[in-house]
């Protein structure tokens, strides 16, 4: 009987009840029909349980990073510098666009951070350029998804809390699965700009002013190398990460850039803790949630289901890959890893995939699902900064999806794509 808990959960999401209620009450309450009410204790204590963890605590930490560096105005040197190298092209602006999401990916890890610092910047230049206002929200909302795959990345630390995997090692594997989103997103932004005659952004820089533009951009872009040489080199946790790249970000805005006052950081502090809460919430709630998945034997029953249709590796894991844009659809990414991690991870690496490839599948998969309606946390961001209706930017949004999931397909298939970093740095065998 346990099992019609996902039934009830997937019910409860298309009513429009948030995910955090919607994982504690679907398990709660059929463990109440099941006869079970004790265990309804060990449900909701597992929230608790599953907040209550030191390498979790990297994720508010990166997260007020990322406010730190918006407040610090370090965005728009992001965004000058990648003007800087890009905006003399056709469609430079949009060109423009990805490259300044890879390039926050690296500061943030958070794809609603990125749609929201730089679509409220970028939306209205691109507007003003004359590209449509759906096309200006698509790109930023597809672009976005960079966030969380290019390192530091919150799923990630997730799906390592989760599966006991290296941090490190996933963060290596993801540098060139998201360089690769963004090469491609740029190549069919090329194509769309011959097709479509789009602006081009501005005059080509001189190398003066390029010099300029990068040195302004310098301390930011020195984040990633601080953060990534640290948990390397093992001078740090990627928790102890986390807390340096705050206290790295607060340095350059107060001293170095003295764009950040000691009154702002109230309102930093406040946003920061806003966004972690809600996060950390999902994160407890998830597994929770998946305390009554293992009593419920879903693991066992959707292992011989999987293993039923077929036990040839690749054929399982391009179904997976549609299973797991299907849930990207209706789930957010944090839960989603905590959930159906522990399930798919073990079935996978029996098969011969390696742990950390299966990871990346996984990851990359549910980070572009934020990008997807009908619950693509990305696309209401980008409507709001943006002004655009969900609906309009879901149809513009459709090529760079396809763009997107032939990247996840190369990823799947070809192993060396997210593998040959960490092996090559000796963090994978």
């Amino acid at each position: 009987m346990l099992m019609w808990f996902l039934p009830i959960f997937l019910m409860f999401l298309l009513i429009g009840l948030p995910v955090f209620f919607a994982l504690l009450a679907a398990p709660g309450i059929m463990l109440w029909l099941n006869g079970q009410e004790r265990d309804i204790t060990l449900l909701y204590r597992n929230v608790f349980n599953g907040i209550d963890s030191f390498p979790l605590m990297a994720i508010p930490f990166f997260m007020l990073a990322g406010e730190l560096m918006n407040k610090s105005g370090i965005t728009s040197r992001l965004v000058e510098f990648a003007h800087a190298i890009m905006g003399h092209l056709r469609g430079g602006l949009a060109h423009v666009n990805i490259l300044s999401s890879m390039l926050f990916a690296g500061l943030s890890g958070s794809a609603v951070a990125d749609t929201s610092a730089l679509g409220s910047m970028l939306v209205p230049a691109m507007v003003k350029q004359g590209y449509s206002r759906r096309f200006s929200a698509a790109i930023t909302a597809a672009s976005s998804v960079i966030g969380p795959i290019i390192p530091p990345s919150g799923i990630m630390i997730i799906y390592a809390y989760v599966m006991g995997e290296s941090v490190a090692a996933l963060f290596l594997a993801g540098i060139v699965p998201g360089v690769l989103v963004g090469v491609s997103l740029m190549l069919l932004v090329k194509y769309m700009a011959n097709t479509r005659d789009f602006p081009v952004a501005s005059a080509r820089y001189s190398w003066s002013e390029r010099k300029t533009a990068s040195l302004r951009a310098f301390f930011p872009l020195m984040t990633p190398l601080i953060i990534l040489g640290g948990i390397l080199l093992g001078i740090f946790t990627p928790t102890e990460a986390a807390a340096v790249a705050v206290g790295y970000s607060f340095f350059i805005g107060l001293f170095i850039l003295r764009s950040v006052r000691l009154s702002d950081l109230p309102d930093v502090l406040t946003k920061a803790s806003l966004t972690s809460s809600v996060v950390l919430l999902l994160v407890g709630a998830a597994m929770a949630f998946k305390t009554v998945v293992s009593l419920s034997h879903a693991p066992e029953y959707l292992a011989a289901l999987i293993l039923s249709v077929s036990e040839h590796p690749l054929i399982l894991l391009f179904l997976i890959n549609i299973l797991l844009f299907i849930v990207g659809m209706f789930l957010d990414a944090g839960p989603a890893i905590i959930i159906l991690g522990p399930i798919l991870g073990p079935i996978f690496v029996d098969l011969g995939i390696h742990p950390v490839h299966f990871a990346i599948i996984m990851s990359v998969n549910l980070t572009v699902g934020l990008a997807t309606p009908p619950m693509g946390l990305v696309l209401f961001v980008a409507s709001s900064v943006s002004g655009e209706r969900v609906e309009s930017i879901t149809r513009a949004i459709i090529p760079f999806l396809l763009v997107e999931i032939i990247v996840i397909l190369l990823i799947t298939f070809f192993p060396a794509i997210s593998m040959t970093i960490p092996r090559l740095t000796g963090f994978v065998s």
